[in-house]
C-alpha cells in the first residue's frame, strides 16, 4: 500500500533544531538563553514524553522562556516524500532531508515489538558488494537532528489513522541498520543514541538500541567508551579473502582485528553479546565449510549469528541461498553450539528488506575511486 505525501515543517534559517540536542547539548542551549539547567529536562520531556513540539503548548515554561524559544529554536522534521505499507505490516518511508537527497527508514512490527531501522548517512561509502545502498554512492553524513527526526516522525506517523492496519505500532527497538555506516558518522551518532537511551527522552534499554557496523575497529572501541548500547557486526564471511570481496573495509581492518575489538566490546559487561550478521549468498558464503569456519571464528566471543536471506536488487549479481542450504548451515552452527537465528524476510514487496534500502542520493563519492575513510566524527559537506 502506498500512502500520499505528507506536508511537514520547512527549515527556518538560523534556528537551533532541538532534536539535535541530547541532555548535555540541551543544558548548554537553555543556559545560553539565561535559563536554569532543569529547563533542559523539561524540554526533553515535552518533546519525547508528551510528543509536544509547539512551544506555546509547553505550559510549565514561563512566557518569557517560550518567547525565547520561538526566537531561537525550532523542532524541525523532514518531509515525507513517499510512504509504503507492506502486506506483512512493514512500513517504509522516504524522508527528504535536504533539497537533493532523501533517506529511507523502515518500521518492522511483530506480535510483541516494533523495530525501527534508522539511517545514519545519505548513501554509503563502504561499497559492500551485496548492498543496494552502496550502489547509490555517498553524499554526506546525517546530522544528529536528522537521525533523531526519523524516530520522532515515524512514531508520530504510526499514531495516525492511516496506520491502523499495522499491528504493533509502538517503537520498542531501534537499530542503526538503515542507509550508511553509523560509526563513520560517530560525532552525530552518539548524541542521537544518548536520546534513545535517556530516561528524559525515549528511555529505551541498552539491549533495545543497536548499532550495526561493517567493522571500523577504532570506532568500535570509541563506541564502547562513549555509549552503552548493543552492537551488531556485518561479518558475512569467515575468512579475509572472501570478506575482502564482500566487505571491502576488511582490507583496512581484517577479521583478527575486528574479532579482537568485539572481545573488548563485550568485556565491559558479562551479559553483553555481539550480533554477527551473515547474509546468505548462494554458492558464495553458504557452504558447510563456511559454516564450520564461522563457528570456529566466533566461538570465543559471546554472540549470536543472524542468518539473513539475501534480498535481491537489480544488477546485484547474487542470488539467495535455498532454504535447504540455509537449514544445513544452521545445523552446522548448532552442532558447534553457536546460537544462530534464521531471519524471516520482511517488507521485500516494498523493497524494505535488509540490504534493499536505496533512498534518493546525489552521489559525491565517485564510485570508481578508492574508498577514503572519513575521520571519525567528521561531518562531510
Amino acid at each position: 500500500m502506498t500512502l500520499s505525501r505528507a506536508t511537514v515543517d520547512e527549515p527556518i534559517v538560523g534556528l537551533t533544531n532541538l532534536l539535535g540536542l541530547d541532555e548535555a547539548g540541551m543544558v548548554g542551549f537553555v543556559e545560553s538563553l539565561g535559563q536554569k539547567r532543569f529547563r533542559a529536562r523539561q524540554l526533553l520531556k515535552w518533546l519525547y514524553h508528551n510528543d509536544v513540539r509547539q512551544f506555546d503548548d509547553m505550559t510549565d515554561l514561563s512566557k518569557a522562556f517560550r518567547a525565547s524559544l520561538r526566537e531561537k529554536a525550532e523542532v524541525r522534521l523532514p518531509t515525507v516524500e513517499h510512504a509504503h505499507i507492506s502486506t506483512d505490516g512493514t512500513c517504509k518511508w522516504l524522508f527528504k532531508v535536504d533539497g537533493a537527497n532523501a533517506v529511507e527508514t523502515v518500521f518492522i512490527p511483530t506480535d510483541d515489538r516494533g523495530t525501527l531501522c534508522v539511517s545514519s548517512q545519505v548513501g554509503c561509502a563502504l561499497d559492500c558488494s551485496f548492498c543496494a545502498t552502496a550502489r547509490q554512492g555517498f553524499n554526506r553524513n546525517l546530522s544528529t537532528a536528522e537521525i533523531v527526526a526519523q524516530v520522532y516522525l515515524a512514531a508520530e506517523l504510526l499514531r495516525t489513522e492511516a496506520y491502523q492496519q499495522v499491528g504493533f505500532r509502538r517503537i520498542t527497538n531501534i537499530v542503526m541498520m538503515g542507509m550508511g555506516e553509523p560509526l563513520a558518522n560517530f560525532r552525530n551518532l552518539v548524541p542521537a543514541l544518548n536520546l534513545m537511551l535517556d530516561d528524559n527522552a525515549w528511555g529505551l534499554s541498552k539491549r533495545r538500541v543497536t548499532v550495526s557496523t561493517s567493522g571500523i575497529v577504532p570506532a568500535i572501541d570509541r563506541l564502547r567508551e562513549s555509549v552503552d548500547c548493543s552492537l551488531a557486526v556485518s561479518l558475512h564471511a569467515p575468512d579475509d579473502d572472501l570478506r575482502n570481496e564482500l566487505v571491502p573495509i576488511n582490507r583496512k581492518y581484517p577479521i583478527k582485528d575486528l574479532m579482537d575489538a568485539c572481545q573488548r566490546y563485550v568485556s565491559r559487561d558479562h551479559k553483553t553479546h555481539i550480533m554477527f550478521e551473515y547474509v546468505m549468498l548462494a554458492g558464495v558464503n553458504d557452504k558447510p565449510e563456511h559454516a564450520r569456519a564461522l563457528a570456529k571464528l566466533v566461538k570465543s566471543v559471546p554472540c549470536k549469528v543472524n542468518m539473513i536471506p539475501f534480498n535481491p536488487f537489480p544488477g546485484s549479481g547474487y542470488t539467495v541461498s535455498s532454504e535447504d542450504t540455509i537449514n544445513r548451515f544452521w545445523d552446522v552452527l548448532n552442532r558447534h553450539r553457536i546460537r544462530a537465528l534464521k531471519r524471516r524476510t520482511r517488507g521485500d514487496d516494498i523493497d524494505a528488506a535488509c540490504g534493499q534500502l536505496a533512498g534518493d542520493v546525489t552521489d559525491k563519492s565517485r564510485r570508481a575511486a578508492k574508498f577514503v575513510e572519513p575521520r571519525y566524527g567528521e561531518t562531510r559537506p
